[in-house]
């Protein structure tokens, strides 16, 4: 029998971290489900639940009747990490078409729908060529299609890239633009050609935007009742009614738009408007050093 400190192989960490997802998330699992997930053999599969029943002998309960392995009453993970996040993130990839049943370890996902918003078209090859610019520390020429009057046709540019942002609807690259000799973000959707790699502009050091971050702090909106504050306070995990988002100084605008925070939240109704800005002077001056605009 193995003790709890043996170093186990990661294929087969792997395979006890599934046992016990499928019983910490759907209440059990059997020798099928491992030989279907991992194309290992029974014995193979066998040797996985009599591992795992000795690592946590509280843990699985073999089931005659339903002929699988239930958690047990005193079930406790050891290889797992339950987190809600986690899990409704694989819910979501399967609902979005991102994930293939299989890879998503769920076996019986519940009807489950999404507020999708239309996918933005990312040129493969310009991916690709951003990321090797990145991975190279390399500037890049990129024929880029700006929504600015006084660039209102496509333009070849060179930018530095060294990372990339969502806004949650949106992929950018962050980058030093050679024109504009300052640090911008470009919209990956709007990168329609890329060529001639070369030296790079101003390090990524340089970008106290992006290095640099703003503590926003948020709290529930004062319109709602005690009731609704609280759960307010529990779905945004607030301590004393207060919470702190640590954002980049890059990120802030996105940020703020996303949750509905640029402008005086207080004014808006708070049966739509759930949260408000505590420090709204101090974030208006954040923005304001950021260089955008609400």
């Amino acid at each position: 029998m193995l003790d709890e400190t043996t170093v186990l192989k990661w294929g087969v960490e792997r395979r006890l971290e599934f046992i016990e997802f499928r019983l910490f998330w759907e209440g059990g699992v059997n020798r099928s489900d491992i030989i279907a997930m991992f194309d290992v053999s029974v014995p193979q599969a066998s040797k996985d639940l009599t591992l795992y029943q000795e690592r946590a002998p509280q843990n699985a309960i073999y089931d005659k009747s339903a002929k699988r392995y239930v958690a047990g009453p005193q079930f406790s993970p050891i290889f797992l990490k339950p987190d809600p996040d986690a899990y409704l993130s694989r819910l979501r990839s399967l609902a979005e078409g991102l994930t293939e049943p299989a890879e998503s370890w769920i076996a019986s996902p519940p009807e489950t729908d999404i507020a999708l918003s239309p996918r933005r078209q990312v040129d493969i090859a310009v991916l690709q060529a951003v990321l090797g610019a990145v991975r190279k520390s390399q500037s890049l020429e990129v024929r880029y299609q700006s929504m600015s009057r006084e660039r209102a046709d496509p333009l070849w540019r060179r930018m530095t890239p060294h990372a990339f942002g969502y806004d949650g609807f949106r992929w950018h690259v962050r980058a030093y633009c050679h024109i504009d000799h300052k640090f911008k973000d470009f919209l990956l959707p709007r990168i329609l050609g890329v060529r001639d790699p070369s030296t790079p502009g101003s390090s990524p050091a340089q970008d106290t935007q992006w290095n640099e971050r703003f503590e926003v702090e948020i709290g529930p909106h004062p319109d709602l009742t005690p009731s609704q504050k609280a759960v307010v306070a529990k779905d945004f995990g607030m301590k004393n009614d207060r919470a702190v988002l640590r954002v980049r100084y890059a990120m802030l605008f996105y940020v703020l738009k996303r949750l509905g925070l640029l402008g005086d939240a207080t004014k808006q109704s708070a049966r739509t408007q759930h949260i408000v800005t505590l420090n709204r002077k101090a974030t208006d001056e954040a923005l304001r050093v950021a260089e955008l605009q609400l």
